[in-house]
């Protein structure tokens, strides 16, 4: 995410600093309050079933603007946004990168079923799908009831084949004026039908489906809050609940983008880190970021890679465990 009408209200979303009680077993030297390091942080012993205690974070590219929407495709490259160049990349593990289309503040990406990339293009105020050789795009929703789409943030494929996306007013525009007069969570289906879900949360940002797709998990940055809901069959929600909450202060990051592995454990971007969840709404530990995260995406041959975008950079992480991906 990141606001057009006030950077550093980006730089606050994007930084924050985290007061949790619990366990530090694994501290490298905390570092200088201006100065962050990479570190593992576990409040249960059941952090280490998912990321080695000796894991090693690595940088396979720097120096963009504004990293967000990590995906992984098999032949071997990242998917990357870069919000402040307004440009799509692949980024190849040895460094290398190719812009592949420019689009005004392009955000949170995922793959449809046929792995052509699906796109929260904010400046446009709509949600794409990129030609499979990604330089061209069509655009598959841009409005609901006739009004414009505020900036369209983050999307996932669901269960039932449609696309689920946040509508926060975090990228609306410079200058341009909010329509739609609350921040949704909608649907879309194949057909292009937008259905609101829910318009309950005060800013949605990342969301994530369950593997068993019982489940959507939906963060609201404001509140600093992860809300879980039961989704039904027919693509509707009910039941919310606060699964979690990130503290920390607004300097050191948000919850924002979410990933979740194969038994259900959470990964949710927040203050200093990604912050660590199981099933159960219990905080397993954070791993804390040299840049404060956006977003993560599952990669690597066995889904066991976390690719993490990361203000400037995009790092990875091997972990113990497998991501859900709902596209493979």
């Amino acid at each position: 995410m990141k606001n057009h009408e006030n950077t550093s209200t980006k730089n606050n979303f994007r930084s924050k600093c985290i007061a949790t009680a619990g366990l530090v077993l694994l501290c490298l030297c905390p570092a200088p309050a201006q100065q962050r390091k990479y570190r593992l942080v576990a409040n249960d012993s059941a952090f280490w079933q998912l990321i080695p205690h000796d894991a090693q974070l690595t940088t396979p590219g720097t120096g963009f603007g504004f990293t967000e929407g990590p995906v992984w495709d098999n032949a071997g490259y990242v998917w990357v946004s870069d919000e402040s160049a307004n440009t799509i990349f692949r980024l190849y593990p040895d460094g290398h990168r190719e812009a592949m289309i420019s689009l005004g503040d392009p955000d949170g990406n995922t793959y449809d079923r046929h792995r052509r990339l699906i796109d929260c293009a904010s400046v446009l105020r709509a949600v794409i799908r990129l030609s499979k050789d990604g330089r061209s795009y069509r655009t598959l929703a841009s409005t609901f009831h006739g009004k414009r789409f505020n900036s369209p943030n983050d999307v996932v494929l669901g269960p039932d084949g449609a696309f689920y996306f946040t509508d926060p007013t975090l990228d609306l525009p410079k200058g341009q004026l909010q329509e739609i007069p609350f921040q949704g969570v909608y649907r879309l289906d194949k057909h292009g039908n937008v259905r609101l879900l829910t318009k309950d949360l005060a800013q949605p940002n990342g969301l994530a489906f369950s593997p068993d797709g019982k489940l959507l998990y939906i963060d609201d940055s404001k509140k600093k809050n992860i809300l879980v809901y039961r989704f039904h069959r027919n693509g509707t929600i009910s039941g919310s609940r606060i699964f979690g909450t990130e503290h920390g202060s607004s300097a050191d990051g948000v919850p924002d983008g979410m990933r979740i592995d194969r038994a259900g454990n959470l990964f949710v971007t927040g203050p200093k880190g990604i912050w660590v969840w199981n099933s159960a709404g219990v905080n397993l530990g954070r791993i804390e970021m040299p840049e404060q995260p956006a977003n993560l995406s599952w990669g690597g041959t066995d889904n066991s890679v976390l690719y993490i975008t990361a203000t400037k950079s995009v790092y990875m992480l091997n972990t113990k465990t497998r991501g859900f991906v709902p596209y493979d």
